[in-house]
């Protein structure tokens, strides 16, 4: 009777393999409901929000979907998010957002960065590809730009020193990092990409992005079949617009990530047509 030999390689392969089922521990997105009615809360918002938001609600209405839709009249000019609108999110898991005006100056705080802050939505997930129908300058562009959502420069920690002086403050932690890194390898792996590629500015914010490097190389090699890179954000910029198509999974702080995920949005034909979405671990996911 035969028996199996197992190789060097091969055995390789499964230890591999064994360490990084071991070590993964998030999931990037809840698994699909089993088609229960359920309720979804939904935020028109302002600018294009309700023509984009209007439109899902005639696709849903049309597709028959077992969906409805909680509407609260939200603008970014209010001062705070009303209670009921975080409760229903809560409640209902799911908020479908429209976007929402943030007013220049002022001292007025972001709605936006209120929703992420309450109910700590620390991972911002947009995906830029080119859509059929929809000519752009670039071909074969499918970049997923995955945001640190809760720290960082957009946090917007901030307050007066003295009159005429500005003290804005950029925090960035290990758990945090080490987070949003958990989150674009564990995406990546579930979604057959191939490759990560943090960006920063380490060369001169030598110590906070210095740590979100340091994160991401240590979660990097739980997840030895992905390769993994780094670019200098400026750098970055001028890569995105000259050869997007080089790009896969991006890992980005803060505010890096918003100018970044914007980018990539307009190469591929523009923010109001690619999809994205903030979600936070097991408890909410806001799509817009």
């Amino acid at each position: 009777m035969a028996t199996r030999r197992s190789t060097p390689l091969l055995k390789q392969l499964l230890t591999s393999r064994h360490n990084l089922t071991s070590t993964r521990s998030v999931t990037y997105m809840p698994r699909p409901g089993d088609g229960t009615p359920r309720n979804v809360t939904l935020i028109p918002g302002d600018g294009i929000g309700p023509l984009v938001t209007g439109a899902v609600e005639q696709v849903m209405e049309a597709m028959h979907a077992p969906v409805y839709f909680e509407k609260f009249e939200v603008h970014g000019n209010m001062k705070t998010m009303p209670t009921e609108v975080i409760e229903s999110i809560k409640k209902n898991k799911v908020c479908l957002k429209g976007g929402l005006a943030t007013p220049m100056g002022g001292g007025v705080s972001s709605l936006n960065v209120q929703l992420r802050k309450e109910l700590d939505l620390y991972a911002s997930l947009v995906n830029c590809f080119n859509l059929p129908g929809l000519p752009t300058r670039h071909d074969n562009v499918d970049i997923v730009v995955i945001r640190e959502n809760t720290e960082g420069e957009y946090a917007g920690l901030e307050h007066e020193v003295v009159p005429g002086v500005v003290e804005s403050l950029k925090v960035i932690t290990k758990f945090c990092s080490e987070r949003i890194a958990k989150y674009a390898f564990e995406y990546a792996y579930l979604n057959n990409r191939k490759k990560v590629t943090a960006v920063h500015k380490a060369n001169i914010m030598k110590l906070a992005d210095g740590l979100f490097l340091e994160s991401c190389r240590e979660v990097a090699t739980k997840y030895p079949g992905i390769k993994y890179n780094e670019i200098i954000v400026d750098n970055c910029c001028m890569q995105l617009v000259s050869k997007p198509e080089q790009f896969d999974v991006m890992v980005t702080p803060n505010l890096y990530g918003n100018l970044v995920a914007n980018t990539a949005a307009g190469i591929a034909g523009g923010t109001g047509v690619m999809p994205g979405g903030c979600i936070m671990e097991a408890t909410a996911t806001i799509v817009g």
